[in-house]
């Protein structure tokens, strides 16, 4: 926002065939400050109709129309600009430090850029950690959503570091991305740079700052990474009453018999919901209640195991268990001989679970192994619950929701094993450290300890 980006945009405007705008969609004014019309549109206008402002820019520019656009301005307008090839995009970046150091200066100053080094004024901000988070966390993510939609649209970006904007021949590099014949012959050097001391000596308190940056894990190095495929909102599974306003959103190997019951009390159920079902049923029951329900890990999984021991509902898995863990599971529907095998092909399943949820093997992931993080990460792209409730406390966390909606609760039915042998039976230490090794995210994101019966 201050002199950086304002060099880059001086010398992209001595491009022929060139233009940029300035911050044409800074919430304040269109272009530059104090400036609130352009192309015959006012502010009111052009927040009304951001698509409509686009297109005056490029009929009332000759040559390429562009221009610059941070984080917090608005937000509708990446969507607007990213998926289309036709708008080339140059992104920008600073040491995230510096950048943070160098806002809080030219807000304290009121000076975002300069041209005459008389008139520099240079304040010594105080360094605020949470701020600084803060601040560097939402300008991480606006970059990691640029990244990606890059990605999945198959285009790439002119990536300029602060640095590079006093490059000459990386700038007539930008002018050759752009498709533009004209060259640079030198710099724009109207703009100063307004900063240039060492970073401790720009701030106040140099000391705590230092002192607070030692803490910070700049390399992520306690981060898990995540292989886990994002999961859809997974809408045709479902489950609403019409006599009420609730609306149940099953995760796989959860208890969904016993809680399809329930909801049955209030009336007739409604499933195979679309988009556009879901969105009737919503409207007809204002004032409605979304909920899950979270298992923990061990127990979740060992359902699984056993539902797919029944179903075999993932055919590949058979061979595969065969071919790479030597484990050959038993015939569909007939189980295991005895406790002591269904252990083992149970300590198996987790492993191939872990393998599985980290990109390791090449079978799908499927909802009956995914984490419940991912699911419910899933359910809010459509319809994030109003509550997650946990098994071992649903008869209160139900009481609770229909006290919410001023109706009576019904008794919970019990929650039946799955055939075969029950997790008490074969439950140990192995096999909760081979659960806490698949699931990982699941038990670092929801609390869960040591699985008890």
């Amino acid at each position: 926002m201050r002199t950086g980006s304002n060099f880059l945009e001086a010398n992209l405007n001595r491009l022929a065939g060139v233009k940029c705008h300035g911050e044409a969609f800074n919430p304040y004014f269109i272009g530059g400050e104090n400036k609130q019309e352009a192309f015959g549109i006012d502010l009111a206008a052009r927040d009304a109709d951001p698509s409509g402002f686009l297109r005056a820019m490029r009929a009332q520019t000759d040559g390429l129309a562009g221009f610059r656009y941070f984080h917090d301005h608005d937000a509708r307008v990446p969507d607007l600009v990213l998926d289309d090839p036709a708008y080339a995009k140059i992104i920008l970046t600073r040491n995230p430090l510096e950048s943070y150091i160098s806002w809080k200066i030219a807000t304290e100053a009121d000076q975002w850029w300069l041209a005459n080094t008389r008139h520099l004024r240079t304040p010594r901000p105080e360094f605020d950690l949470a701020e600084f988070q803060s601040r560097s966390q939402a300008v991480q993510a606006f970059q990691i959503r640029l990244l990606r939609r890059l990605q999945v649209t198959g285009q790439t970006a002119f990536y300029v570091d602060y640095s590079d904007v006093l490059d000459l021949d990386v700038l007539n590099g930008l002018a050759g991305f752009l498709g533009v014949p004209a060259r640079l012959k030198a710099l724009d050097t109207k703009f100063k740079k307004q900063n240039p001391e060492a970073i401790r000596d720009k701030v106040s308190n140099p000391v705590q700052m230092e002192q607070a940056l030692s803490k910070m894990d700049w390399f992520e190095a306690a981060h898990t990474p995540n292989f886990e495929p994002r999961r859809n909102a997974g809408v045709p599974y479902y489950i609403a009453t019409t006599g009420a306003g609730l609306l149940f959103q099953p995760i796989k190997g959860g208890p969904d018999a016993a809680l399809r019951q329930w909801l049955a009390t209030f009336g007739p159920l409604q499933t195979n919901f679309e988009r556009r079902t879901l969105r009737e049923w919503k409207e007809r029951h204002p004032g409605f209640r979304s909920f899950t329900v979270l298992r923990h890990p061990l127990a979740r999984a060992h359902a699984a195991f056993c539902d797919y021991l029944a179903q075999d509902w993932l055919p590949e898995l058979r061979p595969y268990l065969k071919r790479v863990h030597r484990h050959e599971l038993p015939p569909r529907n007939t189980g295991y001989p005895d406790a002591v095998a269904h252990r083992e092909g149970f300590k198996v399943f987790l492993d191939f679970a872990r393998f599985n949820l980290t990109g390791r093997t090449e079978i799908k992931v499927m909802p009956h192994i995914a984490s419940q993080l991912a699911v419910t990460q899933g359910f809010a792209a459509i319809q994030a619950p109003d509550l997650l409730l946990r098994e071992e406390r649903l008869a209160e966390g139900l009481a609770f929701l229909t006290a919410d909606l001023a109706l009576r609760c019904p008794p919970l039915p019990p929650t039946t094993d799955p055939e075969g042998f029950s997790l008490a039976q074969i439950w140990g230490p192995d096999l909760e450290d081979a659960a806490e090794a698949a699931y990982a995210r699941d038990y670092a994101a929801f609390g869960f300890g040591r699985w008890r019966p």
